[in-house]
């Protein structure tokens, strides 16, 4: 294992890649959300002596443009926040124009609303639910679902 002087004069000659430039034109926004496990101090005593505890985590909604990979809005909640909930926060931190969003677990109603408020000439790609059945309205009407 390399020491640290052995790591500071390495680093003087390493190459970085500069990061993505941005996108040229409206963004194609990739929405999703994950969990994340907290761990704190006491952590190692519950896997030493196998003591049964809840353990507490948050969920992490993240806005990634498809082209470039760079995230473009973020929002941490606590476990119990529906994903379609936190679309607003996440379009409100986005100043570029927008050409689509999608993920499948923003099929809810008041999500096209939002983001037509946010961004009126973006389109909402969203696959439908497996349980999905056309409404009455679908049948005189189009749309990108």
């Amino acid at each position: 294992m390399p020491n640290h002087s052995t790591l500071s004069r390495r680093a003087e000659t390493l190459e970085v890649p500069k990061p993505c430039p941005g996108s040229r034109g409206p963004a194609h926004l990739l929405v999703d959300s994950t969990g994340l496990r907290l761990g704190g101090p006491g952590e190692w005593l519950t896997e030493k002596y196998g003591t049964q505890r809840r353990r507490s985590w948050r969920k992490l909604h993240i806005g990634v443009d498809a082209e470039t990979g760079q995230i473009l809005a973020s929002e941490l909640t606590s476990d119990d926040v529906d994903d379609g909930s936190q679309v607003e926060l996440l379009l409100d931190q986005i100043t570029a124009p927008l050409a689509s969003i999608g993920d499948g677990a923003y099929d809810q109603i008041d999500i096209y609303g939002t983001v037509t408020q946010h961004h009126p000439d973006a389109g909402v790609i969203i696959p439908p639910r497996a349980t999905a059945v056309p409404s009455n309205m679908a049948e005189g009407t189009t749309s990108e679902r």
